[in-house]
C-alpha cells in the first residue's frame, strides 16, 4: 500500500487553555503530518492568536456552527488522504500520526479509531472516567467495531466525502461521531480500533460538569436513535448496562411521581436500590480502589437519572418538533 498523506483537524472553541499542550504535542510528533488545521469556531478569547503562535499550525476561523461543522470545514481545507480528528483538550501521544496512520491496514478500512490516556489522573473523577473508558476500550470493543469517536478518529478523506461527512444539524459534540460511524459501515466501510493509538484527555473533574454533560448525550441519542433505530440495543462501546440503567432511572422517576396515587413507597425503594447495585457491581469492578469504587457508584447513580432526564426531553423535543411539521 502507499503512504498515506495525513492531515490532522482539531475543531477548537474557546480552548486557549487547553489547546497549547495539544499543539505542542502534534507538532513533536515522531513523523509529522502533512498539515495541522485549528478550525476555530467562533471562540471568543484567543484561541486563533494561540494557534497562529505555532510553527505549521493552520488557523481557519468561522462563525460558531458546532464540532461537526467545524470538522467537516476542516476537511474541505486539506487535500490529505486522511483526515486526522482530535480535539482541542486532547493531548496526542508521540507516535499517535504514525498509528493512526499505520492502522489503513486493508483497502476496505474507511476509518482508524484509537483511545484515551489520562492528563488529569489527580482529579478522583478524572481517574474513575478513564477507569470506565478503559474497560470498555479493553473488555468491550473489537478490532472492527460499530463506532469510534471524535476524540481520535483517522477517516479516509474520499470516504468522508462520499458519505457526506458529519451531520452539521448536531450543534454539540454529542452523536454526531456515532452518526457518522454507521453511515460509514453502511456504505461497505469498515472500522478499525486500534487501542495503542492513544491521545491524553483532561477528563471532567466537577459532578455537575458531568451530569450536564451526560444530559446532553440522553437528548441527543434521540435524534441519532430515530436515524439509526438499527443500533438501538448498542454499538460495542455501549452494553446491556447502559440501557438497564436509563430505564431503571426513568421508572424510578415514574414511581416516585405515582406515590401521591398510593404506589407503595417500597416499590421506589426497590428500583433506586436495583439501580444502586447495578453502578456498585460495576464500579468495584473497575475501579482501582475502594473509596474511588464508592465515590463512583454516586456519580453513576446520578448519571443514569440525567441520561434519563435528557432523553426524556430528547422525545418531547421530538414530538414537539412532529406536531409543528403538522400544522
Amino acid at each position: 500500500m502507499t503512504q498515506l498523506s495525513v492531515a490532522v483537524v482539531i475543531p477548537a472553541y474557546n480552548a486557549e487553555q487547553t489547546l497549547p499542550l495539544c499543539l505542542q504535542a502534534l507538532t513533536s510528533q515522531n513523523i509529522p503530518p502533512q498539515e495541522i488545521i485549528v478550525v476555530d469556531d467562533g471562540s471568543t478569547d484567543r484561541t486563533s492568536a494561540v494557534a497562529a503562535s505555532f510553527s505549521g499550525v493552520r488557523c481557519v476561523r468561522q462563525d460558531n456552527a458546532g464540532p461537526a461543522a467545524a470538522r467537516n470545514r476542516g476537511q474541505r481545507e486539506t487535500g490529505a488522504d486522511i483526515v486526522l480528528l482530535t480535539d482541542s483538550d486532547c493531548v496526542p501521544a508521540p507516535d499517535w500520526v504514525a498509528a493512526a496512520a499505520a492502522g489503513f491496514v486493508r483497502e476496505d478500512v474507511g476509518a482508524v479509531a484509537g483511545s484515551y490516556d489520562i492528563v488529569n489522573p489527580g482529579s478522583r473523577l478524572a481517574r474513575c472516567i478513564h477507569a470506565e473508558i478503559l474497560y470498555r476500550h479493553l473488555r468491550l470493543m473489537p478490532e472492527y467495531p460499530r463506532a469510534f469517536g471524535s476524540f481520535n478518529v483517522a477517516i479516509r478523506r474520499d470516504v468522508y466525502v462520499k458519505v457526506g461527512g458529519f451531520d452539521e444539524s448536531y450543534p454539540a459534540a454529542s452523536g454526531e461521531d456515532n452518526d457518522l460511524s454507521y453511515r460509514i459501515r453502511r456504505a461497505g466501510y469498515k472500522i478499525r480500533f486500534d487501542p495503542r493509538s492513544r491521545v491524553g484527555h483532561h477528563h471532567p473533574e466537577r459532578v455537575m460538569r458531568y451530569l450536564r454533560e451526560q444530559f446532553r448525550h440522553g437528548f441527543w441519542r434521540v435524534k441519532m436513535y430515530r436515524a439509526h433505530p438499527h443500533m438501538t440495543g448498542g454499538d460495542d462501546y455501549t452494553f446491556w448496562k447502559d440501557i438497564a440503567e436509563v430505564g431503571l432511572a426513568g421508572l424510578t422517576g415514574l414511581a416516585l411521581l405515582a406515590l401521591p396515587f398510593g404506589l407503595p413507597a417500597v416499590c421506589v425503594a426497590a428500583m433506586a436500590g436495583v439501580l444502586m447495585l447495578l453502578q456498585a457491581g460495576f464500579c468495584f469492578r473497575i475501579c482501582p480502589n475502594m473509596f474511588d469504587g464508592i465515590f463512583y457508584t454516586l456519580v453513576l447513580y446520578l448519571r443514569a437519572f440525567a441520561r434519563a432526564m435528557g432523553f426524556s426531553s430528547g422525545i418531547l423535543m421530538s414530538f414537539g418538533r412532529r406536531k409543528t411539521k403538522k400544522r
